[in-house]
């Protein structure tokens, strides 16, 4: 038999229905699941005086053994009565009613729904003679403990973090939204992983077009595997091509409550602790949670200080080719003379001398993120210094440009969301390229081609570069800065459109 003739086996067995023979079901169970030694299958008699076959399946190191023990095998061979009038229907009843204490109970009447519930940690209940089996919620619980953030850090806020299990992340939301109107729609994508995806929105604020809009684009993923959410990311967002993300990412449960409370949509995969919300806007990659936890004064301060520091790891190298190569006279006299008695010894151009530098620190980055966690961030700062000051003795780059590579490195580290710093890293280098070929028109060329890009993307619908573009005034007062909390009373104008006030002020 040939792959094709497998494979159209494989089709025909997983389209079938339950058969009423519990032997049959079993060896369909065995032949479709290869014979899997952790897939178990339990074979027994129940009733007194009639006696009839039963079989137990569910997937170990998925179900919870002791449940399966002590609330569903106990019970159903215990005091089990059959009579000579007692029906299947009968029988399956009682089952439901008296002999399963654990969990949700459903029924299964299709190989697929079978394969689906023992896959999840379910245990599922076959007699012979019923075309019909019983599933119940046996998963194990056991999963990672709630823990600080490794990504999104906070000198005031709360301290847990997301799981790698669905329902644990659903309740830490709920935990902080206790609200009927949070709901929750569920869609199962992946041919052969099944990962369970969750949507969360607060109806009433949530707009139903972005909704629906979202829940298309799940249903039209066709794909084998989801194993994390930035398979979801990748297959739904707005503009593939481009740099910049459209959909945001965040491990915190308090930064994904305050985004539901303004309208937004909160997709949460099973397996990984980053939970996606759409629409993202430009902003809400450097606004971070402890902006709303302070003085709003303090917080305004910080984030123009974040604004700052996406303007110079952006264009510091390059504005740094351009007036050393083009613009001599915009440097100040005793500046300039400095900066060319550091490079007279230096054979390389300032470009040539930037990408070097560049290479070497982001090479130096990657190094200490892969290496282990004790001797990685000894390794990268130890590994910079050495290599910086090393170049600068040996002639091969001024002390000048190591300056402007350092205070780059770290003004890429002032983003709250990491997604929105690679973007910046790599438009550093046509940033470059403009400035080493035209000096600063080149580098306003390539900053305008950038406005441009921005102002044209859309995440969901929602224009990007709101409230700038469209300047929006009302939205202003978190935007660049924030206002106190006394004026954050409304919702953003383009995201929640049905249910924009938030609260009155007080008198």
């Amino acid at each position: 038999m040939d792959i094709s003739e497998n494979d159209n086996l494989s089709k025909e067995t997983t389209a079938q229905f339950l058969s009423t023979s519990l032997l049959k079901n079993i060896q369909t169970i065995k032949d479709s699941l290869g014979n899997s030694n952790d897939i178990i299958i339990r074979e027994f008699m129940i009733g007194k005086p009639i006696e009839i076959p039963i079989a137990i399946i569910f997937t170990d190191g998925l179900a919870d053994n002791t449940s399966i023990t002590d609330f569903i095998l106990e019970n159903i061979i215990k005091n089990f009565e059959i009579q000579s009038e007692t029906t299947l229907q009968d029988i399956e009843l009682r089952l439901k009613t008296q002999c399963l204490s654990v969990g949700s109970i459903k029924d299964i009447v299709d190989f697929p729904s079978l394969f689906n519930a023992i896959l999840n940690g379910d245990t599922v209940i076959l007699l012979d003679g019923s075309s019909k089996g019983i599933s119940t919620s046996t998963k194990n619980a056991k999963d990672r403990a709630i823990s600080e953030p490794a990504t999104e850090s906070v000198i005031r806020g709360p301290r847990e973090s997301f799981t790698e299990t669905l329902r644990t992340n659903t309740a830490l939301i709920r935990r902080k939204i206790k609200s009927p109107n949070l709901w929750i729609k569920s869609r199962v994508i992946g041919k052969v992983t099944q990962t369970e995806v969750a949507v969360m929105y607060i109806n009433g604020i949530a707009n139903e077009e972005i909704i629906q809009e979202v829940l298309d684009r799940l249903d039209q993923i066709d794909i084998d595997s989801i194993l994390e959410s930035g398979y979801i990311e990748q297959l739904i967002q707005d503009s593939k091509f481009s740099l910049f993300p459209t959909v945001f990412n965040s491990e915190r449960p308090d930064v994904i409550a305050g985004d539901l409370l303004e309208g937004k949509i909160a997709i949460l995969v099973d397996g990984t602790p980053f939970v996606l919300i759409v629409p993202a806007l430009f902003t809400s990659f450097l606004q971070s949670a402890e902006d709303y936890s302070q003085n709003a004064f303090v917080s305004s301060f910080i984030r123009l200080i974040r604004f700052l520091g996406i303007s110079l790891a952006l264009v510091a190298p390059a504005l740094y080719i351009s007036l050393t190569t083009f613009h001599h006279e915009m440097i100040p006299t005793p500046l300039l003379i400095s900066i060319y008695a550091q490079r007279e010894g230096v054979p390389f151009p300032a470009f040539v001398e930037a990408i070097i530098m560049e290479i070497a620190f982001e090479v130096l980055r990657e190094a200490g993120l892969r290496m282990p966690r004790m001797i990685g961030p000894a390794i990268s700062i130890v590994g910079t210094l050495i290599i910086g000051q090393a170049a600068v003795e040996a002639g091969i780059v001024s002390a000048a440009m190591v300056i402007i590579v350092a205070l780059t490195a770290i003004s890429s580290f002032l983003f709250p969301a990491y997604g929105l710093s690679n973007s910046i890293r790599m438009l550093r280098f046509p940033l470059m390229v403009l400035a080493a070929m035209f000096g600063l028109f080149g580098i306003f060329i390539g900053l305008m081609l950038l406005i441009i890009h921005l102002c044209s993307l859309r995440s969901f619908g929602v224009p990007y570069m709101s409230p700038f573009a469209p300047l929006i005034p009302k939205d202003q007062k978190d935007a660049l800065i924030i206002l106190p909390r006394s004026s954050l009373l409304t919702r953003p104008r383009l995201i929640s459109q049905t249910n924009n006030v938030r609260g009155r002020k007080n008198k």
